[in-house]
């Protein structure tokens, strides 16, 4: 008798889980149940599973709001009447068009009223008008009397008692942006829309009981089957299973040609490939994944097509026929990788394809995507963005009404109720309940769709506002349905390789090619910056944690890259793995392997685990376990799920191979636990291996074309480190680093042979529309040639002109700032003409402002200038502090090794720091800083001091502490820090910094 019920998916109104809200029904005795969340699908599956679960008959609908006014319920008499309704909640999205008044036709789901929005006598088969349990009394002599089989029980049911309710307003208050006590009564729900138990619903309903039973009758005649386990992707490419098999076979082979033919078709390496792409091949068509790799195929195709770069990872990137089809550039021969850890037998879920595309082009393969197969049939997968600690704090205080002022202060101190407002206590407790709910839709970080059927059968979908429309369900509910998504994601290293390989085309006439992977991978000048860890900009390996782990092992091939990106996750680093692999690296005759087999696989890291496909070759060639089924092992022991076998009947088949083999017991149970505790952190050889190919580019254009390659990282935005450094790496790099210039600048960074001009994007509060204006203008008109000329020929507006002043992009005129400042407002008087209240000989007469100012404290005030606007002095920031500071200090940063052991006082720029908590919970830092020589160093802050000493903010500081070598490595571990001040515009020193505080 419960049509319309909503859970917490009912955006900002409703306030039950989905679980809740069955184990509330079943508790008071319903036996069926009709989940319509507001103009939301996203539960529908796990509201069925739990109805299931429970006993109760699911009923799956929609309730289809424009603003605060319900128009409609709409119930989905089978899976044919669920894609109705979630095909006219998506349509009103993804067109962008109010939903009607009046659904229209629907030949396999019931739509139920709110109230009379057409005669009765026009209701359709379908249509039923819905009687609110206060409303039953004016059915008395009512002319819809008439027409009883129309009408049906409506009791809507959004909370369950009268906290439920509170929660609901607070909800609304929320959504509305409103005080509580100033919510508009019209978008609340009234009070009784709660969760009765049928006793109470049939004594409202007592005068009228028809309409409760023909609201059970509409619950009865819906069923809707969902069958979990199905494979619901796009189910061909060609249109046929054959055809796709024969494609996927023609591209494969052909792609062991192009990609192994150098080595001679009748040599054992190419032999060896082409048997591998039929075992491959066999297992991909039994599996019938032929349309997903043919799909991941077209897609990078489509990139390669418009000369987009593109990276493929993920465990697919195993395959030697996702190599052969250029998915991925990761040689599964080269390194040894089993194409069981993609795919086997015991494995439902296709490949996991991680295909990256530069961020700025991304968006572009998507589209391709979605027009190429088709509206309806594609969307992207949503996430769920829920209320959250902190930020549910603030919304819940602005909504009661509390000042910023004792926000903070409950947020600061939640268990410190003597200090705060008396109403502290309701956002605490309220806080509590809402934390986890969703809070809107949003998108996953790259997850796609591409259904056999239209998605409408299992979801409706949402338009955002890129332009794609995104289910209304997350990656898990996708993945119980049956939905494997494709991974099209982006990152801004192929950006960094895509603008380095264009600027240097323009800057020196040379066409890069970053595809001869073989070539890039030995090259001299590539491998010594690896080894010396001078990879700033690098893709994945320039933060200071790698660079130093580079540093101690001394890294210079492509194979001890890809074991480096995999050692410095976190799991593995913790676990005291990553220290044991680097000593064992220095030192490789001071361990013995526990078994010949160890020595035999694990060689190439010195009998260390380091990735998932490690943990299969040990459970293979120790355990004698197939491969396939080391690859569930690893999935078990990882926490993944997957059917079939179970971890007790593998650990039981590896006990008795271990016997029949005649391993001792205590090493069959030592090997088992160190599987055990390895797989849950290890990574995905050929994820490592992906990433190592990007970084190996990186390190090629850096060591051969460092200064085209240094502005393509500033221009991308995007890496480790704030653009601050990556302008020092440049300078570093040999580039000469100029402010930004109207006669030379764009709005991102230029390049002129070794002279780098800063983009006008760098300076803070520059309309970019301006910049925009300041170029055209100059291609047009040919150079500015001072001020005045520019005033006249860009409408800049005298704040913008201002700022470029003070920036520095007048500074060919040879004229000072004030005098330029100055020259800017009397020419903006001039443009007034003669209407002012004076006549002309009567004004003020011009005041002089000197063009010449002393070189030292020009200097300064450009350094604050700077600072102001771009956010960094471009001067070297020790100029900044009073040089009495330099005494005694230890100036070469870059010779700390030569200190081991010694106390040293230093000077440094901060960088970065990262905090980390001890074993007994207390905080200690690491941090990075740059030294007056240039070179970067790095400090150990034990908890001591750093609380004595703080870190407070950027800035140039004195540092004094011990050096330390590990492996080659130094680092000072910090006794005192302090931070210097800056001089000021004068030459005399400030408190802090001009823009930072002391405080920490």
């Amino acid at each position: 008798m419960l049509l319309n019920t909503h859970t917490y998916y009912s955006l900002r109104m409703g306030t039950l889980p989905p679980a809740e809200l069955v184990r509330r029904a079943k508790g008071l005795g319903y036996a069926s149940l009709a989940l319509t969340d507001v103009n939301n699908t996203s539960c529908a599956l796990e509201f069925w599973n739990c109805c299931r679960e429970a006993g109760l008959h699911p009923v799956l609908g929609v309730e289809f709001r424009r603003g605060q006014r319900c128009l409609y319920i709409g119930l989905a008499r089978n899976l044919e009447g669920f894609r109705e309704l979630n095909q006219l909640l998506s349509e009103s999205s993804i067109d962008n068009k109010p939903l009607p008044d009046v659904a229209p036709p629907m030949e396999h789901a019931f739509i139920v009223y709110p109230r009379l929005v057409k005669p009765i006598t026009d209701f359709r088969k379908e249509e039923y008008l819905g009687i609110r349990p206060e409303h039953v009394a004016r059915l008395f002599g009512h002319e819809l009397l008439a027409h009883r089989h129309k009408l049906v029980a409506l009791s809507p049911v959004f909370f369950v008692d009268n906290e439920g309710f509170e929660l609901h307003r607070l909800l609304r208050a929320i959504d509305e942006n409103a005080l509580l006590s100033q919510l508009p009564a019209a978008t609340v729900c009234k009070a009784s829309e709660r969760l009765m138990p049928p006793e109470q619903l049939q004594t409202f309903y007592q005068s009228q009981p028809y309409l409760l039973e023909q609201a059970e009758a509409l619950l009865a005649a819906c069923h809707i089957q969902f069958e979990p386990g199905l494979h619901l992707n796009r189910q061909n490419f060609t249109g046929s299973v054959q055809g796709d098999f024969q494609l996927l076979e023609k591209l494969a082979h052909n792609g062991c040609e192009r990609r192994y033919g150098h080595l001679g078709t009748g040599s054992p390496e190419y032999q060896n490939a082409q048997q591998r792409v039929r075992q491959e091949l066999e297992a991909i068509a039994g599996q019938s994944f032929c349309p997903y790799f043919l799909i991941t195929w077209d897609i990078v195709r489509y990139a390669a097509a418009m000369g987009y770069r593109h990276v493929g990872r993920g465990s697919g990137a195993n395959s030697i026929v996702a190599y052969c089809l250029g998915i991925t550039d990761v040689d599964p021969v080269e390194l040894g990788l089993y194409f069981e850890r993609f795919i086997n037998p015991h494995r439902q879920s296709p490949p996991d394809f991680d295909i990256d595309f530069s961020w700025d082009e991304r968006d572009d393969v998507t589209d391709y995507i979605f027009k190429r197969y088709g509206r309806g049939y594609t969307a992207l997968l949503a996430t769920y963005v829920t209320f959250q600690g902190r930020a549910v704090i603030r919304e819940l205080g602005k909504v009661y009404g509390l000042p910023k002022a004792e926000i903070d202060a409950i947020i600061a101190s939640p268990a410190g109720s003597a200090r705060h407002h008396g109403l502290a206590g309701k956002v605490l407790h309220y806080g509590q309940k809402l934390e986890g709910f969703p809070n809107y839709l949003s998108i996953h970080a790259g997850g796609v769709l591409i259904a056999q059927q239209p998605l409408y059968y299992h979801t409706a979908l949402q338009m955002m506002p890129k332009g794609f429309a995104v289910a209304h369900f997350d990656m898990h509910h996708a993945e119980a349905l049956g939905f494997h998504k494709y991974d099209i994601l982006s990152q801004r290293g192929l950006g960094h390789l895509k603008e380095a390989v264009g600027l240097i085309k323009q800057n020196t006439g040379r066409t890069v090619e970053l595809q001869n992977l073989e070539q890039i991978k030995k090259d001299e000048k590539a491998r010594a910056l690896l080894r010396e860890g001078q990879c700033m900009g690098c893709f994945y390996i320039e933060s200071p944690a790698m660079r130093g782990l580079l540093s101690k092992l001394r890294c210079d091939s492509y194979i001890h890259l890809v074991a480096a990106s995999s050692i410095i996750r976190p799991g593995v680093a913790r676990s005291g793995m990553m220290k044991e692999y680097i000593r064992r690296f220095h030192h490789p005759y001071s361990f013995t392997y526990p078994h010949p087999v160890f020595e035999e696989h694990l060689s190439e890291t010195f009998g260390i685990m380091v990735y998932q496909e490690d943990v299969m070759k040990i459970a293979h060639h120790f355990g004698g376990l197939g491969l396939a089924e080391g690859d569930v092992l690893r999935r078990l022991m990882s926490g993944k799920r997957t059917a079939g076998l179970g971890l007790a009947r593998i650990r039981e088949q590896y006990q008795a191979n271990c016997r029949a083999r005649g391993y001792p017991e205590e090493l069959a149970a030592e090997v088992w636990q160190q599987m055990e505790s390895f797989a849950g952190y290890a990574f995905c050889k050929a994820h490592s291996a992906s990433f190592a190919v990007e970084s190996f580019q990186s390190l090629y254009l850096k060591a051969h074309y460092p200064i085209e390659f240094m502005v393509a990282v500033i221009n991308n935005f995007g890496g480790f480190y704030q653009a601050e450094f990556y302008f020092h790496e440049l300078r570093r790099c040999g580039g000469e680093l100029h402010a930004p210039c109207v006669n030379h600048s764009s709005y991102l960074t230029t390049v002129e042979g070794r002279a780098v001009y800063m983009g006008f994007v760098h300076i803070k509060g520059l309309e970019a529309e301006v910049a925009g204006r300041v170029a055209r203008e100059r291609a047009a008109g040919g150079p500015f040639r001072g001020l005045a000329d520019f005033m006249s020929r860009v409408d800049a507006g005298k704040e913008q002109t201002g700022l470029l002043i003070r920036a520095g992009a007048f500074r060919f005129t040879a004229r000072a700032k004030a005098a330029l400042l100055w020259e800017q407002v009397a020419g903006q008087q001039a443009e007034g003409g003669g209407m002012g209240l004076f006549p002309e000989e009567e004004r003020a007469a011009p005041v002089f402002v000197p063009d010449e100012v002393p070189p030292e404290q020009q200097q300064l005030q450009d350094a604050m200038d700077e600072m102001e606007l771009f956010g960094f002095p471009l001067c070297p920031p020790f100029r900044l502090i009073d040089q009495r500071y330099r005494a005694n200090s230890l100036s070469c940063a870059g010779r700390l090794r030569e200190a081991a052991g010694r106390v040293v006082t230093l000077l440094g720029y901060y960088v970065c720091q990262k905090q980390v908590r001890t074993a007994g919970g207390k905080r200690m830092a690491f941090g990075t800083w740059l030294g007056e020589d240039g070179h970067f160093w790095d400090t150990v802050h034990f908890p001591a001091s750093l609380g004595k000493y703080p870190f407070r903010g950027k800035g140039v500081y004195r540092v004094r502490g011990k050096v330390v070598l590990e492996f080659g490595f130094p680092t000072v571990e910090v006794l005192e820090l302090e931070r210097l001040p800056y001089l000021g515009p004068l030459g005399y020193p400030t408190e802090a910094g001009p823009f930072e505080t002391n405080r920490p």
